[in-house]
This record gives C-alpha cells, structure tokens and sequence, in this order.
C-alpha cells in the first residue's frame, strides 16, 4: 500500500491570489494534495478564516502569507484539531499601530479613482526585492493579481486588517510542527517581527531567505519549496 498523501492548505496574503503560490502548488503535489483559499469579498479576517475552513479537507497542513497568516492563526483558534501543521510566511502579529487607519486611506482613494493596477504600479515597487523591480513578467504578474480585486473588495481587505484579532496569545499554545520563513529584505515583516513569532512558537524552525522582499514565494521559488518540503516531513 502507498503512503497517504497528506492535504495542503495554502492561504494567500492581500491582494494575491492562488498565483502567489503557484511554484510552491506545482513542485509539492508528489508531497500532498494542494488546494488554495479564495478571500476576495469578505471584510474580517475572521469571515476569511470560517469560509478557508468550510473549503478546506477535514485534517490538513496549513500554510498562510502575509494576511494569510493572520487567517491561518484565526483557522487554528476556531479548529485546532482539524490542523497537522502550520507555516507563516513573511506575517505578522502585531496589534494596531496609532495612525494606520489614517495611513491606508490614500491607498484606498488611489485604488478608487485610478483603480487597481494604478495602485500596484504605485504599491509593488516598494514591496519587492529591488533586483525584481525592471522585471516585467514578474511585476506584470503581481499587477494581475491586485487587478483581480475590484477597489470594493479591496477596501474590505483593509477594513479587516484594520479590525483584526490580536493572535499574539494563540502563539505559546501552538502544538503542531511550525515554520516560521521570511525575506530578509521584506519591508512589511522584517526579521525581528518573524524572530519574536518564531520565539513565541514552542519548537517552531526560523528560515530567513536572503536577498529577498514581500513575495519569497516567488522571488526564491525553490527555497521555499524545500522549506516547506522538510516542514511537510517533520
């Protein structure tokens, strides 16, 4: 008899869709079976969360990036016996900063009187690795990504980060084989936001993935898909 194959998870961050995962869904189907959460349209990260869990096998590995892991934390509180283990990649826990709100609003009035890919023409730049910058095909494919919400349903992206749980009591509770993995030039989740997450998580492996930005899924494929291979084997 053949050995199980276990299921995958993968939750994409805002404005990403399953694209984000693409290498990682391709190179690690002889590991398990892979399916990718679709959050467009809710404004919660926990509605985000309770539609992922009402898609998702019974039992499963649970990857999730950026918001993503702010979602997969959210699927671990309300189903922590349906989880087998679970990766962060390039997250974050940390509570609202004063003047967010504030700060997000232009982004919001740009996605709306420009539209959405105006607004990762402006948004992407700042976020990648700077060696990905000129590379068209890449950025042309994070601008199809964003350009797949509609400003509407971006705006409820915001308004869930902007009302999101604190998960930061659920991190010492974590029983399952944990991977924290982030890029070491990553402007939103640096290394001490993943250094105090991995710390947090009883047993949980750190792996920083160098000369890389927002997206080391698809800046350094191969990386983290052997990352993520050894955490599927743990």
């Amino acid at each position: 008899m053949g050995q199980t194959i276990q299921h995958l998870v993968l939750v994409p961050g805002s404005l990403c869709d399953e694209r984000v995962w693409q290498n990682q869904a391709r190179d690690l189907r002889d590991a398990a079976q892979i399916s990718v959460a679709r959050l467009h349209g809710h404004d919660s990260i926990v509605g985000m969360a309770k539609a992922a869990l009402a898609d998702a096998p019974e039992t499963f590995a649970l990857a999730g990036f950026a918001m993503g892991g702010r979602v997969a934390l959210e699927m671990l509180r309300l189903a922590p016996e349906r989880i087998t283990r679970l990766a962060l990649i390039d997250s974050s826990v940390h509570p609202i900063a004063p003047g967010e709100a504030e700060r997000r609003q232009p982004q919001i009035d740009l996605a709306h009187s420009e539209g959405m890919a105006a607004f990762a023409r402006w948004w992407n730049p700042q976020i990648v690795h700077s060696s990905r910058r000129d590379d068209a095909e890449y950025m042309g494919l994070l601008e199809a990504m964003a350009d797949s919400f509609s400003p509407e349903e971006y705006q409820q992206e915001v308004s869930a980060l902007l009302n999101r749980p604190d998960p930061r009591d659920l991190l010492e509770t974590i029983a399952v084989p944990t991977l924290v993995l982030f890029g070491t030039e990553d402007m939103l989740s640096g290394a001490e936001r993943n250094q105090s997450i991995a710390d947090a998580i009883p047993g949980a492996k750190l792996v920083a993935i160098e000369e890389t930005g927002h997206f080391p899924m698809l800046e350094k494929p191969g990386q983290v898909t052997a990352a993520m291979r050894e955490w599927l084997a743990s």
